[in-house]
């Protein structure tokens, strides 16, 4: 039986799929995509603006919009207390970042981990899990109003799930939109990547698209 919380999950996430759905059909009609044909990557043609937000890095310095400009980044939401989905995609993330550590630093594709728990995930603790899978991975959090405008603004969904009756109040879990948007190098949301995950190629995806956006 569904729970409450969860059955709320179900219809946001179904929203949200709904609506990069149609978004997708409708930008298809408007015009070929400049881009090269991609595997994994799903892109948007035209890609979409997104509002203002302020997240905070591991380092503790501020992530803004310019900061992710100039870079192809693929947007994961999670936890570092994920027992399965965030692990795993991370280490099959960090396989993807392995194809691209050639393309010099100034254009190089990026992994953004954004925690949705900052009750327990500072960004000291975001940062050591997301160094751990690839020390080329952005690690960043924010209050819960900012994570979830931010999370609305890229068709993402979360949302706490309280721990069971008997279980200690801090060991709560958390549901999140599995898959991973893509933001083009002026930060426009301009596609998406679904599970399951093939790190082959997203990486072939990530590069061939920097090869064409690097003049």
């Amino acid at each position: 039986m569904l729970t409450r919380t969860t059955a709320i999950i179900l219809v946001a996430a179904l929203a949200a799929a709904l609506g990069l759905w149609a978004s997708r059909h409708y930008f298809g009609q408007a015009g070929g995509s400049a881009w090269p044909a991609t595997q994994a990557v799903q892109l948007f043609d035209p890609p979409r603006e997104l509002p203002a937000f302020s997240l905070r890095q591991s380092d503790g310095t501020p992530l803004v919009p310019g900061e992710l400009k100039g870079h192809w980044t693929l947007v994961f939401l999670g936890f570092t207390h994920c027992p399965d989905v965030c692990p795993t995609t991370l280490a099959q993330m960090a396989q993807a970042q392995k194809q691209w550590a050639a393309i010099p630093e100034s254009t190089r594709p990026r992994l953004l981990f954004v925690s949705v728990d900052p009750e327990r995930d500072n960004p000291d603790r975001i940062g050591e899990y997301a160094h751990a899978f690839h020390r080329d991975t952005l690690a960043a959090t924010a209050d819960v109003p900012a994570l979830e405008q931010f999370a609305r603004s890229l068709s993402m969904v979360f949302a706490k799930v309280p721990a069971a009756e008997g279980v200690p109040a801090d060991q709560y879990t958390l549901d999140h939109s599995a898959g991973m948007v893509l933001l083009d190098p002026r930060g426009r949301m301009s596609g998406v990547v679904q599970p399951p995950f093939d790190p082959k190629a997203i990486g072939a995806d990530l590069i061939s698209l920097t090869k064409a956006a690097t003049p």
